[in-house]
């Protein structure tokens, strides 16, 4: 069976994560990713080492399905190298500092001469104007996208989300420009720029907190567990922020994950009250009406955690689907990880690596029926780049020696 990209050649000029993570998804789609690094590697490689001289899990869980070929892009005859695989490329993503490509001499407008049908993707930590040269880290992101003035409990400081919205929430949205951009081409035959910032990203990810900002304009968010209200939208804990109010709720035996987050649809209320050993309050109008319930879902969720904190998260959670209640335990890492139906779906899977050994990683979420997506494993330092230079670019044994020896692979 064919993949969705093949045929589609990516240069990867990315590093850490949110570039990695965008052409990982192109790897696993099918698209030829050669990851082009400096001959010292992605600084990832390094990272955060769980065993000595070994790729970190950093790395290989953010390369996987790529090939690697090293150059120094800075030299002369790097330059030249680097010019020839962008002629025989469709994509080329980068994520360096404002201007760094620019001052090496590959600006949009070179490089789109050399290649008029090149997608040139660069992901930025913010578009143009005041903020345009602040270094972006993920939280940094987070900060100024929206999402940690929303996150946390009302009485608490912002706090970021473990999900990394920043990094790899862009990767997943320059995913899209790039596939957009190769579309279009079918029928201009030409390329273009794709250009994503981390701070457009998170906002578009926080995008209905923006719409409760401009609710406020006539009145307190009622859907909001909040007692006071200012002019700007306040952190709300778990509380849903959605039409259909939700908490997380306390079960046995009351470790730091022992929680199952449960949402009262109003056709809820009813098989809930009855579950908790509360079945008047179904028909008590005080209580049996969404609008009635408004005022004391405080209440409503103590009562459910009266009789959720007595029984294990699994039992809680069986009890609830039985009656069709939306609900769904919080997973620890660890169970993730260890999780039976995400194993069997490939969502979680075993990778074999030379060095490491056995590693699991996090499979594609995206799934194609006429293109499956088989994960394997990331490269190893410049372990294509006689594949890449001598195969490809034609060029002899020697002249690999050469260039190995003066630096410039």
């Amino acid at each position: 069976m064919g993949k969705a990209l093949d045929g589609i050649r990516v240069l990867d000029m990315t590093h850490v994560q949110s570039g990695p993570s965008a052409t990982q998804i192109l790897a696993w789609m099918g698209a030829d990713v050669v990851k082009v690094e400096a001959p010292s590697g992605d600084i990832t490689r390094r990272q955060l080492r769980d065993k000595p001289d070994v790729d970190s899990l950093y790395f290989t869980m953010l390369n996987s399905n790529k090939r690697s070929i090293t150059l120094n892009t800075k030299s002369p005859e790097g330059k030249r190298i680097f010019l020839d695989l962008v002629r025989r490329s469709d994509v080329l993503v980068e994520n360096f500092a404002p201007g760094a490509l620019d001052r090496m001499g590959f600006t949009w407008e070179v490089l789109s001469e050399v290649n008029p049908r090149l997608v040139y993707a660069s992901i930025k930590g913010f578009g143009p104007g005041t903020y345009a040269d602040f270094k972006a880290y993920e939280v940094i992101a987070q900060a100024m996208g929206g999402s940690m003035s929303t996150t946390g409990f009302e009485d608490g400081p912002p706090m970021a989300t473990g999900a990394q919205i920043g990094d790899s929430g862009t990767g997943i949205h320059t995913v899209a420009g790039i596939l957009a951009a190769l579309y279009q081409r079918v029928s201009t035959d030409r390329g273009q720029r794709v250009q994503v910032a981390m701070q457009d990203s998170v906002l578009n990810l926080c995008r209905v907190k923006l719409r409760d900002q401009q609710r406020l304009a006539h009145g307190p968010l009622s859907e909001y567990p909040n007692d006071e209200f200012g002019d700007e939208v306040p952190r709300s804990g778990n509380a849903s922020g959605g039409g259909q109010p939700g908490w997380a709720v306390r079960t046995a035996p009351g470790g730091p994950n022992d929680y199952v987050y449960v949402i009262i649809q109003p056709t809820g209320w009813a098989p809930i009250a009855r579950l908790i050993g509360h079945p008047e309050l179904a028909e008590d109008p005080e209580w049996s009406t969404p609008e009635a319930r408004l005022d004391k879902l405080d209440k409503a969720f103590s009562l459910i955690e009266e009789w959720s904190q007595e029984l294990p998260k699994w039992d809680v959670l069986a009890a609830l689907n039985e009656h069709n209640i939306p609900c769904g335990p919080i997973m620890s890492t660890r169970e993730i990880i260890e999780d039976a139906t995400l194993r069997e779906n490939g969502v979680v899977t075993a990778v074999e690596h030379p060095e490491r050994g056995t590693y699991h990683t996090v499979a594609s979420p995206i799934r194609l029926s006429e293109s499956a997506v088989d994960v394997v494993r990331s490269p190893l330092l410049g372990e294509h780049n006689t594949d890449v230079y001598g195969s490809e670019l034609g060029l002899s044994p020697e002249e690999l020696a050469d260039l190995s020896s003066n630096g410039v692979i």
